[in-house]
């Protein structure tokens, strides 16, 4: 692209500022004073961009020259921030993270057009040069320092560096920013010698491709890649001259220039850049004039770029974005990190068992149903690895609440305030045959009312006083629940009477259940409950280790005391659908992990550490508790008339939960492919208390007409999207029991 001799050309951009001369301008600037002092001015900068190297001058100096070469390498070596893609698992984009939108593009992959547009407003000189114009650069530095108007004459390798500067380096920092800018001889020195070193570095087509990967068009669209996309829906190879001269008249004051905001000045602007292409004989001037009179073209409503945030994954993937984003910064990356990497990270999301439990979800409680929220949770069982395969709510993600909209993270975090009820029953029956207490076929009590041993510190209507401030803990089954005098453990899990499960626990002791409860997947969910602590079963105050994000306060929802079988804590359910995996798996415990891969800009793998595997149980222990929990929906069972509403004929482990007033209901489930967890509950608490607390009667879908139970609005989410989810996959069976785990009495 050869340029035509001719005198450089003082641009629009460097004049705009001017001020008429006044009397006191000229006798400032006469007499033999102005000669002398623009000598001086002349000679500190040619001397300084010569480097002298003389005596203490010199140590300075070699300072200099070594600051400044680093920073031209940087200038030259490192690449600007960009946009980092989150994909499923098959690697189709869920979401754009970024702060900086930029679409890197090749100096073959942008229009003449557009390099024409930008040499003729911005640097004429520009392929004559080397880094520095002298001329405007002295003329620049003269009418500053004599108090004329303030003037540039920065060439594009001299914007380059301040671009870079101001774009990468200090993105953060509106100190340095604001130092990248300063209207001062030492900046502009700076600058100067820089440019002079990036050209030992880069030729002239790398360094018109940096500044145009670089510079800002407005809006957080930076480079000319993106802004060709967001401002015509275009690609930089297929920018016109009306297009280029624009965006070329663009990056003198972007924001000013705006031709969504600001259309007249846009155009103005744009309409000199094509003059400037005119002059410089780079565009006929007929075509210039018909070209002037184009409209500026751009796209309607504003540009078309994606969301910079989760909200662009959409109100049905956004809920997955948000978890890999807390995993991420769980691992130690920090979200600059993850927002200007240019990472690809590709995700374990299944797009349709995504899609499915959405569906199933919001079918079953609507969206916008106040304070009302309906979760599904996925994951897939294995022993190496526990891969996190769908997220979910009824509730759109996204920013307005009136449209029911949340960004919190319903299907993954700590949200459930009220409990999975009845679900955490298989945790008493996993400890009390850990402990030898029960096997699955063994006979357990199931008395109408019981009054436990394990006692609680608050006060329970109809329960004796058996010490100061201490009374029994007494439970009953639930209302119209009738059951023989005893029943086998694997019964119980079927159909859940509340008084099994208590005796259950004072047999294997409260420390064995909670602990079981932790290692079956409950992790993060014991520490938020417990401060962050490991329950200690040796503790005097061991049952009133409770975090204070419990809203009831160390009462009944307490690790240790008797109502922790009947799931009253705060809970995860990605964590409880894990632990259905970790049973699915023959005990082995695994975090859930929503990443397969991470590689950078240039396709380099980036390693993330994550905690190994265990064999948190025994196998036979986990296999014969599947073995127990197969039964929930088969007739008799909980769950049994929302498993009959698709015809489930699967193998599977199921267990539903509701907890008292059905202030939340529950049901966990797993087959060998896919482990999953269902819970319904009110996310929002006015000022933090109690009011409200309770779901209680949620008509979802007809005939749902009854109060809330785990068996059906939870456990028709699940089985909604499970039979569709695993429609034409195979049926296997469930692993056998250990008949050490069988009968132990």
């Amino acid at each position: 692209m050869a340029v035509p001799k001719g005198e450089p050309l003082v641009t629009w951009s460097h004049t705009r500022n001017r001020q008429p001369r006044t009397l006191a301008n000229v006798r400032k600037s006469d007499g033999l004073l102005k000669l002398v002092g623009l000598c001086l001015l002349a000679g500190v900068l040619v001397a300084g961009l010569l480097f002298p190297v003389v005596g203490a001058a010199g140590v300075i100096s070699n300072q200099a020259s070594q600051t400044v070469d680093e920073m031209s390498s940087e200038l030259a070596d490192v690449p600007p921030p960009l946009v980092t893609r989150v994909t499923d698992r098959d690697g189709n984009q869920i979401a754009s993270l970024y702060k900086q939108y930029r679409i890197p593009t090749a100096s073959d992959e942008i229009s003449d057009a557009m390099k024409w547009a930008l040499v003729s407003i911005e640097d004429k000189r520009f392929y004559e040069h080397h880094g520095v114009d002298w001329k405007g650069t002295l003329r620049a530095a003269i009418s500053n320092q004599t108090g004329g108007d303030t003037q540039g004459a920065s060439t594009i390798t001299q914007q380059y560096v301040k671009n870079y500067l101001i774009n990468v380096v200090y993105r953060d920092s509106e100190v340095g920013q604001e130092k990248a800018q300063e209207q001062s001889i030492a900046r502009k020195l700076k600058e100067a010698r820089i440019a002079i070193q990036l050209e030992t570095k880069m030729t002239k087509e790398q360094v018109l491709t940096g500044y145009l990967n670089v510079v800002e068009f407005s809006r957080q669209i930076f480079g000319v890649g993106a802004a060709a996309h967001a401002y015509f829906d275009t690609t930089a190879k297929e920018l016109t001259v009306a297009q280029g001269a624009l965006l070329a008249g663009m990056v003198n004051n972007p924001g000013q220039l705006d031709p969504w905001n600001h259309p007249e000045a846009a155009k103005e602007r744009r309409n000199r850049v094509i003059d400037k292409m005119v002059e410089n004989r780079k565009l006929a001037a007929e075509d210039g004039e018909r070209i002037k009179d184009e409209p500026l073209g751009v796209v309607p409503d504003g540009p078309n770029k994606p969301a910079s945030t989760c909200i662009g994954a959409g109100p049905e993937n956004g809920f997955f974005c948000q978890y890999v984003l807390d995993y991420l910064k769980g691992k130690g990356l920090t979200e600059d990190q993850i927002f200007t990497g240019g990472w690809t990270i590709k995700t374990s999301m299944d797009q349709k068992a995504n899609h499915e439990a959405k569906m199933s979800a919001q079918t079953q409680v609507k969206k916008d149903q106040e304070n009302v929220a309906n979760t599904l949770s996925l994951v897939k069982p294995g022993k190496k690895s526990r891969e996190v395969i769908a997220l979910v709510a009824n509730r759109d993600y996204g920013t307005d609440p009136a449209k029911g909209q949340t960004v919190y993270g319903l299907p993954s975090g700590i949200y459930n305030m009220t409990g999975a009820g009845s679900s955490y029953k298989m945790f008493t029956a996993a400890a009390a045959m850990k402990e030898g207490k029960a096997g699955i076929h063994d006979m357990v009590p199931a008395p109408s009312r019981h009054v436990s041993n394990v006692f609680t510190s608050g006060q329970k209507p109809g329960c004796p006083q058996v010490g100061q401030g201490t009374w029994a803990y007494c439970v009953t089954n639930n209302e119209g629940s009738e059951f023989d005098s005893e029943i086998t453990l694997q019964t119980a899990l079927q159909r859940s009477p509340n008084t099994s499960f208590v005796i259950l626990e004072e047999r294997a002791g409260m420390g064995a259940v909670v602990d079981m409860a932790s290692k079956l997947g409950l992790r993060n969910t014991m520490a938020s409950n417990l401060a962050g602590a490991k329950p200690n079963p040796d503790s005097d105050n061991y049952g009133l280790q409770v975090s204070q994000k419990q809203f009831f306060g160390p009462k009944e929802n307490s690790p240790g005391q008797g109502s922790f079988t009947l799931g009253v804590s705060p809970v995860s359910g990605l964590e409880l659908a894990n632990v259905a995996a970790t049973i699915m798996s023959g005990g082995v415990w695994c975090p859930p992990n929503p990443i397969l891969e991470i590689t950078d800009r240039s396709g380099e793998p980036i390693p993330i550490k994550t905690e190994p595997c265990e064999q948190a149980v025994d196998e036979g222990l986990a296999n014969t508790l599947a073995v127990g929990m197969s039964k929930d929906h088969e007739p008799g069972g909980t769950a049994a008339k929302a498993a009959a509403d698709v015809g489930w004929d699967r193998p599977m482990i199921g267990k539903t939960g509701t907890t008292q007033i059905n202030g939340s209901a529950a049901f966990i489930g797993a087959t060998p492919q896919l482990a999953g967890a269902a819970m319904v509950f009110r996310p929002d608490y006015p000022n933090g208390g109690l009011q409200d607390r309770g779901v209680g009667n949620v008509v979802a879908v007809p005939p749902d007409e009854g109060t809330m139970f785990g068996g059906r609005t939870p456990a028709r989410t699940w089985y909604g999207a499970m039979d569709k989810i695993l429609d034409g996959e195979p049926k296997p069976p469930l692993p056998g029991a250990d008949p050490k785990y069988e009968r132990m009495n």
